[in-house]
């Protein structure tokens, strides 16, 4: 039961607070809801660690923790959730802004609901195949299926990617009512003052910093590093949220390809723990695979926008969605994805063109500066908000 009516809510089908770009992004756009409503209620998945309910100055934070390993299951089980709490809101609730088809379900099918606005960063539909191999077509059919009639339902949808609008307009969503918001990253973390003896002692080095899902091309990373043996001063740290299985298969290509030795692993750092190594980086690496989820449906990657607000130059895979945040030469380095060799040869020229590095990661600061802080994604979310609730 909550213990105060609340006039917005922000829900999302990830745990937070996390390390993960989502949980930054979670911070900043529920922020930015409960400043413009006055408060309110934010629901997300849970855990051990975490409370299941908390009140933080004017927010009220349920979270949702059950023991379901199925995917659905625990999908559905935190939609009914998020219906019993809806129950108990009386007429207060004047915005409900989610980040999933689950919880855009239990909003949408209400009587008198609220405004509803669809926050799409991802559809689990594409995405579930990445970390579910095994998913039947016809699961993945009837996700889609939950996804369409939510989209079709919301009053607006927010997308952080032009690559995402596009997709969705190609499912038949009217575009006018889709608002793109892209990722931000903030000037003044990146300038802070931090530890960084253990960073600045290493350079040089290549950082990739992120999770190790399939679609973020590791694997084509460790064999672009392999390609570099001559570069015997040359690091590559990899920064991830957590040890995992997939990291002990990344640790055991690189014994194989024998580059084990000059790589340097982080798992779970905090953003103050990887502000020196991202300050400190020679290259801050992007290298996305072309797969659906990067090139059907799209993403923006906070990585890219992270190292650009510090002034490392960044070589990324050249795909629609990175050519929003960058351009080739300018800001970066675009490259062929899944192609070990260019990323290698991408990685050599920077190595030997210190000039070229620094121009680059002027020119992508400045890009931070003028259109992709924290402070641009708020203000384009707030006139979200007043047209939808004028």
């Amino acid at each position: 039961m909550l213990q105060r009516p609340p006039r917005a809510l922000y829900s999302a089908f990830d745990r937070f607070p996390s390390r993960k770009g989502a949980g930054v992004h979670i911070a900043r756009f529920a922020r930015t809801l409960f400043d413009y409503a006055g408060g309110g209620l934010l629901y997300t998945l849970g855990g051990d660690d975490f409370p299941a309910h908390q009140i933080e100055d004017d927010v009220e934070i349920v979270r949702f923790s059950a023991p379901f390993d199925n995917y659905l299951e625990r999908a559905g089980a935190f939609a009914d959730r998020l219906g019993v709490l809806l129950d108990g809101t009386g007429d207060s609730l004047r915005v409900a802004h989610f980040r999933d088809p689950w919880s855009g379900l239990a909003v949408v099918t209400r009587p008198n609901r609220p405004r509803a606005i669809f926050e799409v960063n991802g559809l689990p539909s594409i995405e579930l195949p990445s970390a579910y191999p095994t998913a039947a077509p016809s699961t993945l059919e009837k996700i889609a299926r939950v996804e369409q009639f939510v989209l079709e339902r919301a009053d607006a949808i927010v997308t952080p990617a032009a690559t995402i609008r596009d997709h969705l307009v190609a499912r038949g969503i009217d575009a006018a009512k889709i608002d793109v918001i892209p990722n931000g990253a903030d000037l003044e973390f990146a300038d802070g003052q931090h530890a960084d003896d253990e960073a600045a002692a290493l350079q040089p080095y290549l950082l990739y910093f992120g999770s190790l899902h399939p679609w973020q091309g590791i694997e084509t990373l460790i064999r672009a590093f392999a390609r570099l043996r001559d570069l015997e001063e040359l690091r590559l740290v990899l920064c991830c949220s957590q040890e995992s299985r997939q990291s002990r298969s990344y640790q055991r290509l690189a014994e194989k390809l024998e580059v084990a030795p000059r790589i340097v692993w982080r798992f779970g750092l905090s953003a103050v723990e990887l502000a020196p190594w991202l300050r400190n980086a020679m290259v801050s690496m992007a290298p996305l695979t072309e797969c659906a989820r990067n090139i059907v449906q799209g993403c923006s990657p906070l990585k890219i926008l992270e190292a650009m607000a510090a002034g490392v130059p960044v070589i990324a895979s050249d795909l629609p969605a990175v050519r929003e945040l960058l351009s080739d030469s300018v800001e970066g380095l675009l490259v062929q994805p899944d192609r070990p060799a260019a990323l290698a040869r991408a990685i050599r020229i920077l190595f030997e063109y210190p000039q070229l590095r620094a121009s680059l990661g002027s020119e992508g600061r400045r890009r931070i500066e003028s259109s992709f802080t924290w402070d641009h994604a708020a203000a384009k979310l707030r006139a979200v908000y007043m047209r939808e609730l004028q």
